[in-house]
């Protein structure tokens, strides 16, 4: 019997969202690259590229790399809370503004971090953006920022990091999916085929990667508890209980990293929010 409408509310906790709703999104004016680092001396240690760095789920997973020990770049498109989150880690960083969106850039931030730093281990891409919105309403220029963001950025900087991955003979890709590319609702036809789209990237990345050592996976999360979550929704629409903290998400990518859970090359894990 198909599940009603009522039954259907909030599985994972972004039913009926009519905004949007992005980890790490802003205007496209945004310069390729700035660069910041940190003044702790440099010390050989592994690397790990995040995206969507500055807040909610990217900002979590920072934090966590970098209590394993790892060089943690930090990339997103505002120097000012990608500072916000430096200002956590307990080990060295990297800042870096650049729009992932841009292949050249996406070209150019691998470039540098493999120059200063040697070597590339950990690739995670968070950044993305969802605009919730009927079909008729797309727009040519939405559609291509939708799929920029979530996937093109994705594409481009795994591609980037592959010759770097090749020479090391490892490496590890951690995507974050989300389960609209699993059960989407109404309102996320783009969002939720670009995500898509995200998914079986990362199946061919994990399947292709697999000889050469580079493992790749992802995580599909349902409702994550955070300050635009609730700029959006009270904890009437949707309760703290019905959420998954940023922690959540990210430990399942660093579970992953550090062999703490199985999972198939190239697979996507749901994780759905909390019923």
């Amino acid at each position: 019997m198909p599940k009603s409408e009522k039954s259907r509310k909030l599985p994972w906790g972004l039913g009926n969202m009519v905004k949007s709703i992005c980890q790490n999104s802003g205007q496209r004016e945004v310069p390729n690259i700035r660069q910041k680092e940190s003044d702790m001396p440099h010390q050989p240690s592994q690397t790990a590229i995040v995206t969507g760095a500055g807040s909610g789920i990217g900002r979590s997973l920072a934090n966590q790399l970098s209590q394993l020990g790892y060089h943690v770049v930090l990339v997103g498109r505002t120097e000012e809370t990608l500072e916000q989150t430096s200002q956590l880690l307990e080990g060295p960083f990297s800042i870096h503004v650049a729009d992932i969106a841009d292949a050249a850039a996406c070209r150019e931030l691998v470039a540098k971090v493999s120059e200063k730093l040697g070597r590339i281990d950990v690739l995670a891409n968070v950044a993305g953006f969802a605009p919730s919105l009927q079909i008729e309403q797309v727009t040519a220029e939405l559609w291509q920022q939708t799929i920029d963001t979530n996937l093109s950025s994705v594409v481009n900087l795994t591609a980037a990091c592959w010759p770097v991955f090749e020479k090391q003979k490892s490496g590890f890709v951690g995507n974050i999916s989300s389960m609209a590319s699993i059960d989407p609702f109404p309102g996320f036809s783009i969002y939720a085929a670009a995500k898509a789209g995200v998914n079986l990237f990362t199946l061919v990345t994990g399947r292709e990667g697999a000889p050469i050592g580079v493992r790749a996976m992802a995580v599909a999360p349902g409702a994550v508890e955070t300050a635009m979550l609730r700029n959006l929704f009270d904890e009437s629409m949707i309760p703290a209980e019905a959420t998954l903290s940023p922690d959540d998400v990210a430990k399942v990518i660093v579970d992953c990293l550090e062999n703490k859970r199985s999972f198939e090359p190239g697979q996507t894990l749901e994780l759905p929010s909390p019923a």
